[in-house]
C-alpha cells in the first residue's frame, strides 16, 4: 500500500505542480523611481506568496501617467502623488475606487560629502555650492516638493540658477551621488542604506505631504494577479517592507 501511494504521489506531482502555475499570474507595474528598491523586495516577497509574477518598470510619475493615456499596457500604476492616479480614474483610466495612499514619502537634502549638509539644511542659506539637483518639478513630486522648500525658505529666487534638473528622482539622486552637484533633494528611500555623507530630514510642514497613491488601471482590472498585487501591497508584511524604507504608513 505504502509503494502504491509512493507511485501515485510520484505520478501526480507535475500535474500538480502545472497546476499551481497554470493558476498563477503576471501583472505588469509602472512604480514611481522613489519607490525603487522597496517595491523590487515587495515583488519577490508577492511572488513566494501567491505564485503571482510582478514586472516593475521605474520612472517619473508624470511620464507614467502621459504614456498610460496613450495606451500604455500597464495594469497598476504606483504614482509618488495623489493628483495623477486621482486624474486616472477621473479620466476614465482606472478602476473606480480601487485608488489608496500606499505611502507617504520623505523629502531628504543631501550630499556625498560628510561634512557638506548640516541638521538644520542652512547651507542652502549659506552657499559655498555650485548645483544643486532636483528632479523635474512637472514631472516628479520630489522635485515639486523640493520648489516648495525652496519657495518656503525663501530661497527659490537666490538657488535658482544653481538648480539642475533630472527627468526623475532617480537621475536627480545619481546627479548628487557622483558629485555631478554638491547637493541634491532626493527621496528618503534612496539613502536609507548610503553609508557616509550628510543629509537633513527636510521638516514636513515646508511642502505639501508626499502622499503616493495606488490605483489599478482598466487595463489591469480582469487580471487577478493585478487586483492581488494591490491587496498584498496593503498586508502588514508589505507595510513592513515600505517602512524600513524610511516611509510612514497608515
Amino acid at each position: 500500500m505504502l509503494r502504491l501511494l509512493a507511485l501515485l504521489l510520484a505520478v501526480m506531482a507535475p500535474a500538480l505542480a502545472h497546476a499551481g502555475q497554470a493558476h498563477a499570474g503576471q501583472v505588469q507595474v509602472a512604480v514611481a523611481a522613489n519607490f525603487t528598491e522597496p517595491a523590487k523586495e515587495i515583488a519577490e516577497r508577492f511572488e513566494r506568496r501567491t505564485g503571482h509574477r510582478a514586472v516593475l518598470s521605474f520612472g517619473a510619475s508624470g511620464q507614467f501617467y502621459a504614456q498610460i493615456a496613450n495606451g500604455a499596457p500597464f495594469q497598476v500604476f504606483l504614482s509618488a502623488d495623489a493628483e495623477r492616479p486621482q486624474k486616472a480614474e477621473a479620466d476614465g483610466l482606472a478602476v473606480a475606487g480601487s485608488r489608496f495612499t500606499y505611502a507617504t514619502g520623505r523629502l531628504v537634502l543631501w550630499s556625498r560629502e560628510p561634512q557638506r549638509v548640516d541638521a538644520r539644511g542652512q547651507v542652502l542659506a549659506r552657499g559655498g555650492f555650485e548645483k544643486l539637483a532636483i528632479a523635474d518639478p512637472k514631472a516628479a513630486p520630489y522635485g515639486s516638493a523640493a520648489i516648495e522648500t525652496l519657495r518656503k525658505l525663501s530661497l527659490y529666487d537666490a538657488l535658482r540658477p544653481r538648480i539642475v534638473q533630472g527627468a526623475s528622482i532617480t537621475q536627480a539622486y545619481q546627479f548628487a551621488r557622483t558629485g555631478a552637484a554638491e547637493l541634491g533633494f532626493v527621496a528618503l528611500s534612496q539613502v536609507m542604506t548610503e553609508k557616509g555623507g550628510s543629509r537633513w530630514l527636510v521638516p514636513a510642514n515646508l511642502h505639501t505631504p508626499i502622499d503616493q497613491q495606488a490605483v489599478l488601471l482598466r487595463t489591469g482590472a480582469a487580471n487577478p494577479a493585478a487586483r492581488a498585487f494591490l491587496a498584498y501591497l496593503r498586508s502588514p508584511e508589505a507595510k513592513a517592507v515600505i517602512r524600513k524604507y524610511g516611509y510612514e504608513v497608515k
